[in-house]
């Protein structure tokens, strides 16, 4: 590759880098799918690699996407809702969206070393969360401009690389340079002696971040010249701690990155049509600050499970199961056609609703559409529409005894529309 196109591609990829902000993903916290293509399929991408973003759901079908770069952008509106009440009563509803939209950008560039051998780079949004209420959580917070609201984003470099072991079987892997940065507000009443291990290190301390490397391996093979299986797995990343926030966090502000599997398989039914399936395991239970419970308080109305401590209090949430089926259909020899559903368990229980207030990431089930038109020999453009339907958890035995006053329950609502725009070139 020519020295301008090197620095193309660096540019590209710490533009990527540097512009990603927050964002709400839709399985948990996760993305339901990476790069435009296969997002427009509900995520489903194990087994039919399609473009440079590839790496970002398995690194071995690098090896057969060829020389390509990919660049992508996300317009992501998430609509938050909280409604505290009291048995037979509602007492108030909470908007989460005083933050409405967001803008994530990806990147990716591939090339071939020889008949066999790739390397790559893909620059992508793992996932993340975000809040900003309007007005103040009475019982975070007693002070009414001090807004409850929490800003969590990780983005992930990965060089990969990816090796034909037959022409019709591959293997990769890539190393994740894993980036992410937290803040969190209005939670005051948290911020004691009583309630934290760290005073002071809870909240209203701006932006924080952390590091970490990662890895993540695939393999892919055609079994059939109509079907393809892949499988990938990526370890838990082991994050730096988030030295601010190590009064809120469990394990002294330790945010850690869950470990997640997946296989996949794409079957061409027709000369036109393909039909893909990836089945995803995310374990958010690798991550103590996801899912220790909120514990229960003494008499006193102190958390059991301190906040800061190993085994601190943190948001409930369980380990997940995602199903994501896709198809494709070669509309004509300059249009591909896509669509998808992506479904996924519900990660927060009826009983964890009170922290989740902060971190309402309840929606399930997602519809998507897409479709990619070649501008001409070398070039494409690629858009895709996702919508997670509205979903709610209706809490139960919510929110502590202390915490309570009028309020007796947290319902979390959650609902989501995103939009992305991708060019691809052959190079």
């Amino acid at each position: 590759m020519s020295g301008m196109k090197r620095n193309v591609v660096l540019a590209l990829a710490v533009a990527a880098a540097v512009a990603t902000p927050a964002a709400f993903a839709t399985n948990g916290y996760f993305q339901h799918g990476y790069g435009v293509k296969a997002q427009g399929m509900g995520g489903a991408g194990v087994a039919l690699p399609q473009d440079s973003m590839a790496a970002a759901t398995n690194p071995a079908g690098m090896a057969m996407v060829g020389e390509h770069m990919d660049f992508g952008l996300m317009y992501f509106s998430p609509d938050r809702e909280t409604t505290l009440s009291a048995p037979g009563s509602a007492v108030g509803k909470y908007s989460g969206n005083e933050t409405a939209y967001f803008m994530v950008p990806e990147f990716g560039w591939n090339t071939m070393l020889d008949k066999k051998m790739s390397v790559g780079v893909t620059v992508y949004g793992n996932g993340g969360m975000n809040t900003s209420y309007s007005r103040n959580i009475p019982m975070f917070s007693g002070t009414l401009t001090d807004k409850a609201g929490v800003d969590l984003s990780q983005l992930f470099i990965a060089p990969s690389m990816a090796y034909k072991v037959t022409n019709s079987q591959s293997v990769g892997a890539s190393l994740i340079l894993a980036y992410q940065r937290f803040k969190a507000d209005g939670l005051a009443n948290f911020d004691s002696a009583a309630q934290t291990s760290a005073v002071g290190k809870v909240t209203n301390n701006g932006y924080d971040s952390s590091t970490g490397i990662g890895i993540k391996l695939g393999w892919t093979g055609q079994v059939t010249p109509e079907v393809t299986l892949g499988a990938t797995y990526q370890p838990k990343i082991n994050m730096k701690k988030f030295d601010k926030y190590k009064g809120l966090f469990a394990e002294q502000g330790d945010f850690d990155i869950p470990s997640n599997y997946a296989v996949g398989i794409a079957v061409k039914v027709m000369p036109k049509l393909t039909v893909a399936f990836d089945y995803e395991e995310i374990k958010y239970t690798d991550s103590k600050a996801v899912s220790n419970p909120l514990g229960p308080v003494n008499a006193f109305g102190v958390l059991q499970n301190t906040l800061g401590n190993s085994n601190g209090a943190g948001f409930g949430w369980q380990d997940i199961s995602v199903y994501k089926l896709g198809l494709s259909y070669q509309y004509s020899s300059g249009t591909t056609l896509r669509a998808g559903w992506n479904h996924n368990d519900q990660p927060i229980p009826a009983s964890q609703t009170f922290f989740n207030i902060l971190a309402p990431g309840v929606v399930t089930d997602h519809l998507t559409l897409g479709g990619t038109w070649k501008l001409g020999k070398e070039s494409e453009v690629s858009a895709m529409y996702t919508r997670a339907f509205s979903d709610e958890v209706k809490g139960s035995g919510s929110i502590p005894t202390a915490f309570q006053g009028y309020t007796k329950e947290a319902n979390l609502k959650m609902q989501q529309n995103s939009f992305s725009l991708g060019f691809g070139w052959n190079f």
